[in-house]
């Protein structure tokens, strides 16, 4: 055997299996690979834009997580205020209610003094008009000498 004829024997297979590999096994192993690629960067962008979206999100919910304190404390410091006008309010009011019946207390004393004093006076101008029956050994009418013991009664 020639070494030639072996030779152009091995590049005629050679060729033939190139172009049986290049015509049918070469394109669907490419578009297997290329279907892969791009499976593999779809999943690749899809998980950067995962990535963006959880930020975003975590961003977000960072943001309504502090509007949310931001109301709490808001919405404690007004019902502190309000707790406090109602405390206040009611301070004023029991203050009124003190005052009022401290000047009832007051008005209602002035009236049994009053009261004591006009039972005094009438008590001390029948003393008076008994001691000054007694003294002039006769009656002394009460209905004639009216002005006198009203005199009398203002004086005491």
């Amino acid at each position: 055997m020639n070494l030639n004829a072996t030779l152009f024997a091995q590049m005629i297979v050679f060729f033939v299996l190139w172009w049986v590999v290049a015509r049918f096994v070469w394109p669907p192993l490419v578009k297997a690979l290329d279907e892969r690629s791009s499976k593999i960067a779809d999943g690749l962008a899809a998980a950067e834009r995962g990535k963006e979206a959880l930020a975003l999100a975590s961003n977000e919910a960072e943001q309504e997580l502090n509007k949310a304190r931001q109301e709490g404390v808001q919405r404690v410091a007004e019902a502190e205020k309000r707790a406090q006008m109602s405390a206040e309010e009611i301070r004023a009011n029991a203050q009124a209610e003190a005052t009022r019946i401290i000047s009832q207390a007051q008005q209602d004393a002035a009236q049994q003094v009053t009261r004591a004093r006009e039972v005094l006076r009438a008590e001390v101008a029948v003393l008076a008009v008994k001691g000054a029956e007694q003294i002039l050994r006769r009656e002394v009418d009460a209905k004639a000498h009216g002005q006198l013991l009203d005199q009398l009664k203002a004086e005491l």
